[in-house]
């Protein structure tokens, strides 16, 4: 019975500290005012401060004027990557949408990113830059 405490309490100590880890440079972007139909792609980066290869799962919008792409490939120790996000600017007006993302890490196995804004019209764009 001892034996078999120590194999466990070996195992347990063998993997204390060796995880995979996500750390995001920003949890949030701000698009600002834009125009309508402008570019709408904006990046999340971040980085596997781990010690064992991340792997992000799914990245699921609030909605499907938003869409997330990310690399499907482990994310290996200390290397860094991006989640590209973009937001469907044909619609005027004010926008927060979410994005969840679902990963192996052993901490915060789901994280949640925002992006938000305003979409002018094209009147208002030519009234906002004369305000200027």
């Amino acid at each position: 019975m001892k034996k078999i405490k120590n194999v466990l309490l070996l195992s347990l100590l063998a993997t204390v500290g060796y995880a995979q880890e996500i750390k995001f440079e920003q949890l949030e972007v701000n698009y600002g005012k834009i125009a309508l139909n402008a570019e709408g792609i904006r990046v999340f980066s971040f980085t596997n401060i781990g010690d064992t290869p991340l792997i992000i799962s799914s990245v699921k919008s609030s909605c499907g004027c938003a869409v997330a792409n990310w690399s499907k490939e482990p994310i290996m120790p200390q290397q860094s990557d991006v989640i590209k996000v973009k937001y469907d600017t044909k619609r005027v007006g004010v926008f927060i949408k979410t994005f969840t993302v679902e990963s192996n890490d052993a901490k915060q196995p789901t994280i949640i990113l925002r992006i938000k804004g305003e979409v002018l019209s094209e009147a208002a764009m030519i009234e906002n830059s004369e305000k200027r």
